[in-house]
């Protein structure tokens, strides 16, 4: 979720978190189940490796990385791994109890950071997934190819009526998602001083399904997106360059005219795990794969609706060499 400095990711694409935590720690999203309540990844027993918790957050992207963890966990490792389906800011109370080992996705959360990381030293970030969070405008591949230069937005202006439509009053019309979805969108265009509208098409699925069409039908469309996203992996819409992210340039959402900060997604574990001895803490810790790998593992779950166990699979095994630096 981007507001100012984006605190978290939220489920779907960005959208504001607010989570109650009574006695427990209370999942939301994926299963509805609290920390305690478990769900394995499938056979595999503990031999040397003890019993892995893994937290899977609301997102396709982040149950990419976790199946294919627990995948590996399993087959080559022979551990238990017990998948806890949790709100993102939920699994980090897992830390203290044990409940949970490892957040493999984590955008942000500077909050959580101070107080689970800094103040009570019951966590500890275990480095990059490698994958590189971004938000922004996008556009299909065609019509960057046929104008390259409307991925500058200084000539946004210049392409506008290209993109008028019914519902954007004679003005070029920007495309979001979900009205709950929380975007710099409308400040920019305002600020930006760009002859443009944003109209919300409803949902992520809603935006995928224009982008996918307008491609298709050589239509124009420009509308916010973000990466990684499986999707991807099918259409790879270009990016539109908005004015550079410098630090602060979006504290006030009223004044924004930047674009959104690139987001370096880590993995955190709790120090207890990361002091067991576990083969799993070391498979976390080398863990690290690029954008693309992501978006192909969750385009076999969410688009081509494989298990989590048999995309992973499918990757692993196309993959082996990668999996095999992760485990040295």
């Amino acid at each position: 979720m981007h507001i100012a400095r984006r605190p978290g990711r939220g489920p779907g694409p960005f959208r504001v978190t607010v989570v109650a935590a009574a006695i427990g720690l209370v999942a939301s999203g994926c299963g509805g189940a609290k920390v305690g309540s478990t769900s394995s990844a499938g056979g595999g027993s503990s031999g040397t490796c003890p019993t892995f918790n893994l937290a899977v957050n609301n997102w396709v992207g982040y149950e990419a990385n976790a199946a294919v963890l627990a995948y590996v966990a399993e087959k080559q490792l022979g551990c238990k791994v017990v998948k806890k389906n949790l709100d993102e800011q939920v699994s980090w109370q897992g830390f203290d109890t044990g409940e949970v080992d490892a957040v493999v996705e984590n955008w942000g959360h500077e909050d959580l950071v101070k107080k689970y990381i800094t103040e009570q030293k019951v966590a500890k970030d275990l480095g990059p997934t490698g994958n590189i969070g971004k938000i922004g405008w996008y556009v299909p591949p065609w019509l960057a190819k046929a104008h390259p230069d409307i991925t500058n937005w200084n000539n946004l202006n210049k392409y506008a009526p290209m993109f008028t439509t019914s519902e954007s009053g004679g003005k070029g019309q920007l495309l979001d998602g979900d009205p709950g979805f929380v975007t710099n969108d409308a400040a920019l265009v305002e600020n930006l001083k760009l002859n443009y509208k944003v109209v919300y098409s409803g949902s992520e699925a809603a935006l995928i399904t224009t982008f996918r069409q307008a491609e298709q039908n050589k239509k124009p469309v420009i509308g916010y997106f973000y990466e990684p996203q499986w999707f991807m992996s099918e259409v790879p819409l270009v990016k539109v360059n908005l004015p550079p992210y410098k630090e602060g340039c979006d504290a006030d959402p009223a004044k924004v005219a930047c674009d959104y900060p690139l987001y370096k997604l880590n993995k955190v574990v709790s120090t207890k795990f990361a002091s067991s001895g576990s083969p799993a803490y070391t498979l976390v810790k080398n863990f690290t794969w690029a954008n693309a790998d992501q978006n192909l593992v969750a385009k076999y779950i969410a688009e081509d609706k494989m298990s989590a166990e048999a995309a992973a699979q499918k990757w692993v095994e196309a993959n082996p060499d990668k999996v095999k630096a992760w485990l040295s």
